[in-house]
């Protein structure tokens, strides 16, 4: 049984909500939810992941060389991402897809990024402060936990005011925490009190090492070796990822130092499309998992609200509109000029790089000038 007496969740695994006096404080979070909000949670998780299967078809059929799947991790990522203020700045992993589209990222730019047409990703000043997608694992860690010691020095956290007040979520999966970065990030987190929230996706696989191998303690109890108040949620209950991230968020935000969740959920795919989770993973474990899908069991809840089936329809149809227009789009990308290397590589005009683009242009120019 992948969850333990330590797990605190709202919803059931049949869309009833659970009270007990352990996550009493978590129901008072999600009490100011507005129809539209508790609605908005089912659509973009139903969108996003029908994106996901799109994009990993068109790495099947040659438009990408590699395609990371986030399916069966959406309520961690959608419920955690709601839970965020605008002012906040998002230091996602990779597989983060779900927190990327709600903070207005052009999904577009992740295939982009996966294809080879594009140096960086996209500008985070123009994505919310949705932060670039990091491939080394665990580094992203120091970079977020940095940027939050920067709010810390500038005084941008602990006013009070948490609708000014910023804080730093950083994404990371159970892989990530067997990394010296990642360790490291908690020892400057905790020692400069940042106003950030470490979320750790725990999806059982560091690709085909099992989490049982990676540690044998829950991992949201290493935090507590570095004096950060820690919990452990159920990660496929997208209202317990919205409250307890919620929760933590303002509670870094308003001065009370790093926080840490651990959100159990399950890697549905393979780690990536160059990875067959069929030679090392158990069909029991993944059968227990799909029939634990959040999905399905936040449409449950809405139903026993009494949310008409057309409702579900329309979102279905809204889905694969978006998947077309990912795939039509993905169609008609181009690779862009080889000058765009040189671009960005530092924030003001450098000699060196200014003299090595035009070499290469030089260079270019005489293969049309022999004709070839």
């Amino acid at each position: 049984m992948p969850y333990t007496d330590a797990t605190v969740r709202l919803l059931a695994q049949d869309g009833q909500l659970v009270h007990t006096d352990r996550n009493e404080m978590y129901h008072q979070a999600i009490a100011h939810l507005t129809e539209a909000e508790i609605l908005e949670f089912y659509r973009v998780m139903t969108v996003v992941r029908r994106f996901d299967v799109e994009a990993g078809n068109l790495q099947r059929q040659g438009q990408m060389a590699l395609w990371v799947p986030s399916i069966g991790q959406e309520a961690a990522q959608v419920g955690s991402g709601f839970a965020t203020r605008a002012q906040d700045h998002i230091f996602p992993a990779y597989r983060e897809h779900s927190v990327a589209y709600l903070k207005g990222l052009d999904l577009v730019d992740i295939i982009r990024m996966l294809r080879g047409v594009t140096n960086g990703g996209w500008d985070p000043n123009k994505t919310n402060n949705f932060h670039l997608y990091t491939l080394v694992i665990g580094s992203h860690t120091l970079h977020a936990t940095g940027y939050a010691m920067g709010i810390g020095f500038d005084g941008a956290c602990g006013s009070g005011d948490l609708d000014s007040d910023e804080a730093v979520m950083v994404y990371f999966g159970d892989g990530a925490t067997s990394q010296g970065d990642t360790s490291e990030a908690l020892i400057f987190a905790q020692s400069y009190q940042t106003p950030q929230v470490f979320f750790l996706q725990n999806n059982h696989w560091a690709i085909s090492v099992p989490v049982r191998v990676q540690s044998k303690t829950p991992l949201f109890e290493r935090a507590a070796g570095f004096g950060m108040p820690s919990i452990q949620i159920d990660g496929n209950d997208v209202l317990m990822s919205y409250a307890a991230t919620r929760l933590a968020m303002d509670a870094a935000r308003s001065g009370q130092g790093p926080h840490f969740i651990e959100a159990l959920t399950y890697r549905i795919g393979a780690h990536t499309t160059s990875d067959d989770p069929s030679k090392y993973r158990d069909e029991d474990e993944l059968a227990f998992w799909q029939a634990h899908d959040p999905i399905d069991r936040y449409r449950a809840y809405l139903q026993g609200l009494g949310v008409e089936q057309s409702y579900f329809d329309g979102v279905a149809v809204e889905a694969e509109d978006y998947a077309a227009d990912i795939r039509q789009r993905t169609l008609a990308l181009e690779s862009p000029p080889v000058s765009e290397m040189f671009q960005h590589v530092f924030s003001d005009p450098h000699p060196v790089i200014a003299a090595e683009s035009e070499a290469l242009a030089s260079y270019l120019a005489s293969f049309e000038e022999a004709g070839q």
